[in-house]
Parts: C-alpha cells; sequence; structure tokens
C-alpha cells in the first residue's frame, strides 16, 4: 500500500468510466478505488476494502517479510484467502507479494459486490478488475508516450470476470526496475495480472526488450495476453484485441 504522502489525484478518472453505470469512489486510508455499477454500492465496498485491508495489515504486522521481500514467499496455509492469493500470484511472477496488492484488493472487492450488483468494474490505481454484461473498452494511459489514449482494449462480455492490470516505470510511485511506460497484462486473476505486470514491465529498459518481456508474460500459465509501451514503440501478444 503506498505511503499517503505518495498520493496523487487519480486525474484520468476525470474522463473514464461507462456513462451506462453509477459511478462512486471510495477511499480507505491509503486505498483509492473508482467502481462503476448497476446501483450505488459504495457503502458495502468500504466495507469490503477495509476487511480486506485489515487482513492486509494483520498479517504483515505477524510477518514483515510479506512488506517488504521483493522474492515470492512461501504459501501460508493459514493465511486469509486475499493472502494466499496475492502469495500465489507473487510465486507464478517470481516478484515480491505486495507487487499483487492493487488487484487483490480489486478482485475481492468486486467478486464481494457481484451479489449486490451484475456488472461491477473496479479501478484501483491502473489495475482493474470488470464483471461487465456488454462490450466495454479499456484505454492505454503510458505516460509521456504518444501511444497514451491511442490504444484501446477490446473486452467481451463473455470473457468477465476479468483482469486487466497495467504496471509503469515512468508513471506513479509505485517500485518498478524497469522503463516501460505501460506493461498492461490480462488474466482471470487480477491478483496475478498485477503480479506479473511489476515483472514484465522490470525486463523492459529499452526497445529490444519489448518482445522478450512479452514472451515472459505470456508463458505464464493463467496470463491471457500482455501489451507493451515503451515510448512511441509497443507490441502485443496473446488473447488479447487492440483497438
Amino acid at each position: 500500500m503506498a505511503k499517503s504522502r505518495d498520493y496523487q489525484k487519480r486525474f484520468y478518472r476525470e474522463w473514464t468510466g461507462p456513462s451506462d453505470l453509477v459511478r462512486q469512489e471510495v477511499i480507505v486510508g491509503e486505498t483509492d478505488i473508482f467502481i462503476s455499477s448497476k446501483k450505488d454500492v459504495k457503502d458495502i465496498a468500504q466495507r469490503l476494502v477495509k476487511k480486506f485491508r485489515g487482513e492486509i495489515k494483520a498479517y504483515i504486522k505477524l510477518h514483515p517479510q510479506f512488506k517488504t521481500s521483493l522474492e515470492p514467499l512461501d504459501i501460508d496455509p493459514y493465511a486469509p484467502a486475499i493472502i494466499k492469493d496475492m502469495l500465489r500470484a507473487s510465486i507464478s511472477a517470481g516478484v515480491g507479494p505486495m507487487a499483487s496488492v492493487a488487484g487483490a484488493v480489486a478482485e475481492f472487492t468486486g467478486k464481494g459486490l457481484l451479489a449486490s450488483s451484475g456488472e461491477i468494474i473496479i479501478e484501483n490505481g491502473g489495475d482493474i478488475f470488470i464483471k461487465s454484461d456488454t462490450e466495454r473498452t479499456v484505454s492505454i494511459y503510458a505516460g509521456a508516450s504518444p501511444v497514451t489514449n491511442k490504444l484501446f482494449i477490446r473486452i467481451k462480455p463473455e470473457d468477465t470476470p476479468l483482469g486487466i492490470c497495467t504496471s509503469s516505470g515512468t508513471v506513479g510511485h509505485s517500485l518498478s526496475f524497469g522503463k516501460a511506460d505501460a506493461c498492461v497484462i490480462i488474466s482471470k486473476s487480477t491478483s496475478l495480472a498485477d503480479a506479473v505486470a511489476t515483472a514484465a514491465c522490470n525486463r523492459v529498459k529499452r526497445k529490444g526488450n519489448i518482445g522478450p518481456a512479452l514472451e515472459f508474460a505470456v508463458s505464464i500459465d493463467g496470463v491471457q495476453g500482455a501489451l507493451i509501451v515503451y515510448k512511441k514503440d509497443f507490441g502485443a501478444s496473446g488473447n488479447i484485441e487492440l483497438m
């Protein structure tokens, strides 16, 4: 979870979000999520976010390495479900478990809201959980790259629920060892998509790294598709439909 002093206004929310759904922002501590749903679910969402944040914070208190490790940790059979999900994602991607925290909170909150709204789209710092009854498009934000807002991913309703997560070495405050403007990963597991996005982004230091990083991403079991943007260049692989 990012420290509060690193908080930035999610300016892109002013020009995103489906107009046919109710849009609401939920802020709990450092967690700031944007929800689109068939009806107002803000109160339920706040309770869910508090629950999952509480589980993560309590686990970190007992296991500090969960927060600081940049390498995968062993599965803890006694951990809460969201912790085990993050541990599994980190093992698959080869990164620390906190690399999947935004995706995990989005997914677990989103699934918890499905009983209240058949359509749920949750954005958590560029990481998205989506369950939709209609076709949607996701715009790619890649900072100063000329590709920003010129590439779109088509999401078919039959493919949801789905996770679409983005990591960047040039945008935001999240720890990254790469220089890609955007690494976007699609997976049924939003936690996995988040972790692999981080791992793939770490591998991109120059244009020539795009291909190998894409190959790495789609080789991971559970990853459906990947898109990487580096300055004016980009590449995609797997089951991903660009517009």
